[in-house]
């Protein structure tokens, strides 16, 4: 990925283009815990900062169930800020900035709708790139690669000389001021997610807690091989694969890190299946980023995030007895496969 950053960088400085900031190593694949060996898709969230003569005004939307956002472009007067080596003029005051402007590329005319950041414009555009930029690159006479098709994010296969397939997917996001939450440009729950809407996500601030976890355990820990086989018993269930790391985040930080001895690899399930019969019992599981004052204090969130109320991801279960009931058949469902499991020695 620094390939194609570097590139963009060097082809696109000092223009109208969003500035692409280090890629940012998201979800199980990086965390350790990924429930498939084969087909393993690696997630990475790629920050935008707007480009010179611009700002991003970051306007909340409709929260189902969680935040959203959308984004506003707006031209700013550069005229009285430090500039660039070799530019001294301004987008909005000066006439042959704006001539040129006009003649090629505009964030606000190509990937915009009505001022806002478009998340499908944003991803086509960078789905071209990607394309165009392998033909330039070495590594195109030894792999292939192949644009999967996504209008929220971009997507691609690339293909070892062995038949060895790596799968990628970029996400965009941006940053909420200095903290660690992100509004990004992955789907949301609902059933349609305007283009102009970027649901917030937790995915760096999650990689940054199971990095602090490993930093803090003993190298011969279990944690994430209980989740990892937690998640795998719940290939075809309704459980969500988040649901039980949400748990497992809580489950963390509640027990001492020296006592996930790989030994106690049973135990351990038994505790984690029970925390999460708990919750169902009580239709409530809280968000772990939201009114939470067990996340580590080298996670940094928001204060809207760090003194809101507790979120309960369960709320829907209070709403619905079928759906409380339903879960509790399938959460005996997923421990009756993971006790097999560990009987199969899997």
């Amino acid at each position: 990925m620094e390939i194609f950053i570097h590139l963009y960088q060097y082809i696109f400085s000092n223009t109208c283009f969003p500035v692409l900031e280090k890629a940012i190593e998201v979800g199980s694949a990086f965390e350790g815990w990924s429930p498939r060996k084969e087909d393993v898709t690696y997630r990475l969230i790629l920050p935008l900062k707007p480009p010179r003569g611009h700002i991003f005004h970051l306007e909340p939307g409709p929260v189902w169930p969680m935040r959203n956002f959308r984004i506003r472009v707006e031209s700013v007067c550069t005229c009285e800020m430090e500039q660039p080596a070799g530019e001294t003029r301004c987008f909005l005051h000066d006439p042959e900035q704006e001539h040129g402007r006009n003649a090629c590329f505009s964030i606000l005319d190509d990937l915009c709708t009505a001022s806002y950041l478009d998340v499908q414009k944003t991803a086509r555009y960078f789905q071209m790139f990607v394309r165009r930029s392998w033909r330039a690159l070495h590594l195109a006479a030894i792999h292939r690669l192949t644009v999967l098709p996504s209008d929220r994010s971009c997507k691609f296969c690339v293909t070892q000389r062995r038949g060895k397939r790596i799968f990628i997917e970029l996400l965009f996001g941006v940053q909420e001021g200095d903290s660690d939450i992100f509004v990004s440009s992955q789907y949301t729950e609902a059933a349609y997610t305007p283009s102009t809407m970027w649901p917030e996500t937790y995915a760096v601030a999650e990689m940054k807690f199971f990095s602090y976890i490993a930093r803090k355990a003993h190298p011969d820990t279990c944690y994430l091989r209980c989740l990892q086989l937690c998640v795998r018993c719940l290939l075809g269930r309704d459980f969500s694969t988040y649901t039980l790391k949400t748990v497992m985040m809580h489950v963390l930080t509640a027990m001492p890190l020296s006592t996930w001895h790989r030994r106690y690899s049973w135990e351990w399930l038994n505790d984690i299946l029970h925390y999460l019969q708990r919750c169902l019992h009580e239709k409530r599981l809280n968000h772990f980023f939201i009114g939470n004052e067990n996340v580590p204090e080298e996670i940094i969130l928001p204060l809207e995030l760090r003194v809101a109320e507790p979120f309960n991801l369960f709320q829907h279960l209070t709403q619905n007895p079928y759906a409380s009931e339903h879960a509790k058949l399938e959460f005996e469902e997923l421990r009756s496969r993971v006790h097999r499991m560990l009987l199969d020695g899997r």
